[in-house]
C-alpha cells in the first residue's frame, strides 16, 4: 500500500448506523487525528464504532460522545449548573474519592477493571443506579447521563494509548483532574 493511501477501515456492522469509518473522518473532521492514520488509531476507531454507534442515532449523537473521548476539562465540566446538581446529591463526592482511589494504581481502565470498579462501589455505598453511576459519569465522561457514557470511559485509557493530534486524558488522569478542581 502506498503510505500516502489509507488503509480501508470496515463498513458499519449489521444493525449498525455507523463504522470505522465514519469514526475516522469525524475525528479528522475534528482535527482529533492527523493523516494518515497509524493501523493501531483505525482499529480503535472500529472499536469506538462498535461501542458507540448503537447509541448514537445520527452523525451529530456520534460526534458528541466522541467529543467526551477527546475533549475533557474538569473546570468547565464544573461550570455548569447540571454538574452540582450531581454532586449535591447523597454520597457523590465520596463516590467520586473512592473511584480516584481505585483508580490511582495506574492499570488501564478496560471493561474488566469497570466492573470490578462498579462492583466495589456498590458494595461500598450500598446502592447503584443514578447515584452511582452519575457521579462516575460526570467526572470520566465529562456528564452525567446514560449508559452510553459507560462506553465512552471504556474507550478512554486505549485513545490515550495511541499519538492522536490531541492528548487524550486516561480515565486516572481525569479523576485525578476533576477531584483536584472540586476543592
Amino acid at each position: 500500500m502506498n503510505p500516502q493511501q489509507q488503509p480501508e477501515t470496515s463498513a458499519p456492522a449489521a444493525g449498525s448506523l455507523f463504522g470505522a469509518t465514519d469514526v475516522a473522518e469525524i475525528i479528522r473532521e475534528k482535527g482529533w487525528m492527523a493523516q494518515p492514520a497509524s493501523p493501531e488509531q483505525l482499529a480503535w476507531c472500529e472499536r469506538a464504532a462498535s461501542y458507540l454507534s448503537g447509541h448514537a442515532t445520527d452523525r451529530g449523537k456520534l460526534a458528541e460522545l466522541l467529543e467526551l473521548v477527546f475533549c475533557h476539562d474538569a473546570q468547565a465540566i464544573l461550570a455548569k449548573v447540571e454538574s452540582h446538581a450531581v454532586l449535591s446529591k447523597t454520597a457523590a463526592r465520596d463516590v467520586l474519592r473512592q473511584l480516584a482511589l481505585l483508580l490511582l494504581d495506574g492499570e488501564p481502565l478496560d471493561s474488566d477493571l469497570f466492573k470490578k470498579i462498579v462492583n466495589a462501589l456498590k458494595e461500598q455505598f450500598h446502592f447503584s443506579g443514578r447515584e452511582l453511576f452519575q457521579p462516575l459519569r460526570l467526572a470520566l465522561a465529562g456528564r452525567a447521563g446514560e449508559g452510553d457514557l459507560d462506553r465512552v470511559i471504556l474507550l478512554l485509557d486505549e485513545a490515550a494509548r495511541l499519538e492522536f493530534a490531541v492528548k487524550v486524558k486516561t480515565a486516572r488522569e481525569r479523576i485525578v483532574e476533576f477531584c483536584a478542581a472540586l476543592d
